[in-house]
């Protein structure tokens, strides 16, 4: 669905220039357009596909491998981590920032409002990370990839979203809002299971300091203060406590998205008001337009607001430049050998192609049988299990929790990689599952070994896992597409 793509001619976009004809407006409106988030997505994804494959391919890994050191007046802000940790830690705090927004709206004033309309989407979301999970536990319960059971739980939004919106009238918009609510609860799970799964290493001082945080933006909030530039600083101020505390620091972005006031200061009524008064003022002063503007601006909420200026900068940017640092692999036949013998990767893919199918499918199936919840007039069961395979994409949260389940843990993976000096200082190399540390060589004394340096380059179980994720994402793409473009609409459900 493209956005207002009207232009005032006051500036250069809305001019009659070639240029601004020809290329500036096309461009914008291609932005206002569902799908272009996920378009950029996947331009991004190959690009880090051809770069880590290509002959250049070690200046992938060197590139976010990168250390990044920032401090201001000696005080440590985010030190000894690397470019990609940045992006993971810190950027895509904003994303989830986005996410707790778009909750907190869902919440107030969406289909979550209402208990009775929130129970399918909810049912569906427990569905469809439930049982993607445990199909993953049947692969690798007890085995080197245990702790990524979080991955296939995760729906990618903006993917799933613009994926159905290829489809046009084929899928009824309540379907389409459907789908969306069952991926903002599926991102509270997750969000939760990040919390308290994926988190470690927790500083009670710094945990302390975050609540402070809290309190403090609930006293402003209810104290009415409204000056946005000091809710930035205080935010990013809670961003780095919760960062230091241990807890990942993305939930920090959550929580303050869901701190963000859904409900707006004016009502409707008294903005018309304001905006006939302004109209017929004899004679109008910049004071009283600034007033007026106040006013008038205060009839949409901030969460409203925040939302429609940030998500452009996460969908078109943040989001791509996570995919660009996340979503390199090498692939050649040996890693796809080694991959399709994994039981990471077919944990990962039948988690989320069938496990979401099934979990969301046969949920809300029950839960629509039992009276629990309402199926929507328009829904068909093909429309049903075709979102449902929809939200078995999980590509960008699936390669998030991927990288906190295994980036840097490589004594999970049977192929960690290890720098062994010999008696003679001669650096040779050996693999082999082993306890981090030390490895005894058959016929040799026991031998000291530290691991080797990767300059950011993921561990082989790691890279099972984003084949996987890939793999499931573009199946569940074209099963999804496959299902839904054969369902009927009816027109007197699509009114309803």
């Amino acid at each position: 669905m493209a956005g207002n793509t009207n232009f005032s001619d006051l500036t250069f976009i809305g001019q009659d220039s070639f240029f601004a004809r020809r290329f500036a407006r096309p461009f914008a409106r291609f932005l206002a357009v569902e799908a272009a988030g996920g378009i950029l997505l996947l331009i991004a994804t190959a690009a880090a596909l051809i770069w880590v494959n290509s002959p250049w391919g070690d200046s992938y890994d060197a590139f976010w491998g990168s250390s990044v050191d920032l401090s201001v007046n000696g005080i440590e802000i985010f030190a000894g981590h690397s470019l990609s940790d940045f992006v993971n830690d810190a950027l895509m705090a904003v994303f989830f920032f986005v996410v707790g927004l778009e909750i907190k709206r869902e919440l107030v004033d969406g289909q979550l409002r209402n208990p009775r309309d929130a129970a399918l989407p909810a049912f569906a979301a427990i569905g469809g990370m439930v049982v993607p999970a445990a199909f993953y536990l049947l692969f690798n319960a007890g085995g080197p990839g245990q702790d990524g059971w979080g991955i296939p739980m995760a729906t990618d939004i903006a993917f799933a979203v613009g994926i159905v919106s290829l489809l046009g009238d084929r899928v009824p918009r309540k379907l389409k809002v459907f789908l969306l609510s069952l991926a903002i609860v599926d991102d509270i799970g997750a969000i939760i299971v990040i919390a308290l799964f994926y988190s470690s290493g927790i500083s009670t001082g710094w945990l302390i300091a975050s609540g402070a945080m809290i309190i403090i933006i609930l006293m402003l909030r209810q104290l009415r203060v409204w000056y946005i530039p000091l809710y930035i600083l205080l935010g990013a101020i809670f961003w780095w406590t919760t960062f230091r505390s241990g807890v990942h620091a993305t939930i920090a972005g959550v929580i303050l998205g869901l701190l963000t006031p859904a409900k707006p200061l004016q009502s409707e009524d008294d903005t018309r008001t304001i905006a006939r008064w302004l109209r017929d003022k004899p004679e109008v002063f910049p004071v009283d337009v600034r007033y007026a503007g106040f006013r008038i601006r205060e009839s949409v909420s901030v969460a409203e607001r925040l939302e429609s200026s940030i998500h452009p900068i996460t969908s078109f940017a943040i989001i791509p430049l996570f995919a660009l640092a996340n979503a390199g692999v090498r692939i050649n036949g040996d890693i796809l050998s080694a991959a399709f013998q994994s039981p990471v990767m077919w944990g990962i893919v039948v988690g989320l192609v069938v496990g979401k199918t099934l979990g969301i499918t046969l949920l809300s199936w029950g839960a629509a049988r039992l009276g629990i919840a309402t199926m929507p007039k328009a829904m068909t069961m093909r429309h049903l299990v075709g979102l449902a395979m929809i939200a078995g994409i999980g590509f960008t949260v699936s390669l998030f929790v991927s990288n906190l389940a295994f980036a840097g843990d490589d004594h999970h993976s049977d192929e960690t990689a290890f720098v062994v000096e010999d008696q003679h200082g001669a650096a040779t190399h050996d693999a082999g599952e082993t306890e981090a540390g030390t490895v005894v060589l058959s016929g040799e004394e026991p031998v000291v070994l530290a691991f080797a340096e990767d300059s950011g380059a993921s561990s082989p179980i790691e890279d099972n896992a984003k084949i996987g994720i890939l793999l499931a994402s573009i199946l569940a793409s074209i099963g999804g597409l496959l299902i839904l473009s054969g369902a009927g609409v009816d027109d007197d459900d699509e009114d309803d």
